[in-house]
């Protein structure tokens, strides 16, 4: 992509309004470098930003570039740089933490307080032309990874961190609630990881058909008219097997509810979906049964782990993607992921189109 004098974005301002604006072209600081803009994912947050204008405690109060999936070609580079050049093909960290506060210090620096995110208000996304990055969050993809791969580490690093969180490892009966970008990659994570069994259920039979090309062993359409309690029962006598690990995908409070009741004593049942800021759960049943309830907040340490598994093909992450739109046409892709046209999963926005 050739430099030009304009760096196209797509920009919100959280009034369920999307816009493509001219803005700067970015200079890299010295400890930063400039990217072309080849590849960025649409993320369900970037359409939650864009319709509601906040996510919890993140709230759009002034005009955001949105995305944050994302990878593209090194255009410039700050005078501190010394381990990329000009011409490599990079995969973007999103989340820049400070190095300093003791989360940093503990290496769980997806929990600093001061961690810059791209578009987590108020940090502009890399959904433009040009975007600049802190170099060492930036991870030079080698040539048998695609620029689509190297977007896509991104909600790999979701799934990594995941089944890291819930401790998935040889053996494990898996059972992941919510077929969509998320829940998918955990499927093939988790089965990376060793996992034995790994079901899957949704409220949609297409995404049930995605995850069962992709492996799962069992995929179940979820009855909304059941209570949890029976739903729970149903998966079960459906599975003929209690997971030991469920991963919570969708963020729908009667999927979380389901998953407790799903989940064998002693289980995890690992949340990675958003939802509502508060829910109710059935207390007495995960108390009693010593169900571990555990969070996530992004991802730490797993950029290196999801390369690897790129590098050597352990897993292929490029089938989650169904539709794809140049810069200019943004507006058409965020419609697709919102309507579920063409029952889209991923959809890629080429930056350098």
């Amino acid at each position: 992509m050739a430099p030009t004098s304009k760096n196209l974005s797509v920009v919100t301002s959280g009034r369920n309004d999307l816009f493509l604006e001219d803005r700067e072209i970015p200079i890299p600081g010295p400890n930063e470098v400039r990217i072309d803009m080849h590849r960025v994912g649409i993320c369900g947050s970037d359409v939650h930003f864009k319709q509601h204008g906040r996510i919890g405690d993140y709230v759009v109060k002034a005009p955001m570039v949105l995305g944050h999936e994302s990878s593209g070609i090194i255009s410039a580079l700050g005078s501190e740089v010394n381990h990329l050049k000009v011409g490599d093909r990079v995969a973007i960290e999103p989340g820049v933490p400070c190095f300093q506060c003791k989360f940093c210090k503990r290496g769980r620096y997806n929990l600093c307080p001061d961690c810059s995110f791209l578009a987590a208000p108020p940090i502009d996304g890399s959904l433009r032309r040009y975007h600049c990055h802190a170099a060492d969050f930036c991870y030079k993809l080698p040539d048998n990874v695609s620029l689509d791969e190297g977007a896509l580490m991104e909600p790999l690093s979701v799934a990594i961190h995941a089944c890291r969180r819930a401790k998935v490892t040889a053996g494990d009966r898996v059972l992941i609630l919510g077929s969509g970008p998320i829940g998918l990659v955990c499927l093939l994570t988790a089965k990376a990881m060793g996992a034995a069994e790994v079901a899957l259920t949704d409220i949609m039979d297409d995404r049930l058909a995605v995850a069962k090309k992709l492996g799962a062993s069992a995929c179940i359409k979820i009855d909304t008219s059941l209570s949890p309690e029976v739903m729970a029962e149903r998966v079960i006598s459906t599975l003929g097997w209690q997971p030991n690990i469920t991963i919570e995908c969708s963020g729908a409070e009667t999927s979380f509810q389901m998953g407790i009741n799903a989940t064998e004593p002693g289980g995890v049942l690992q949340m990675v979906g958003h939802g509502k800021p508060v829910m109710s759960f059935p207390q007495f049943v995960a108390n009693t049964r010593e169900i571990d309830i555990r969070g996530i907040q992004r991802y730490a340490n797993t950029y290196p782990t999801a390369l690897a598994m790129l590098t050597n093909k352990v897993i292929d992450v490029t089938p989650l993607i169904t539709h794809r739109f140049p810069l200019a046409k943004s507006k058409d892709a965020f419609s697709t992921v919102e309507t579920g046209a063409d029952n889209a999963i991923k959809v890629m926005i080429h930056c350098d189109e």
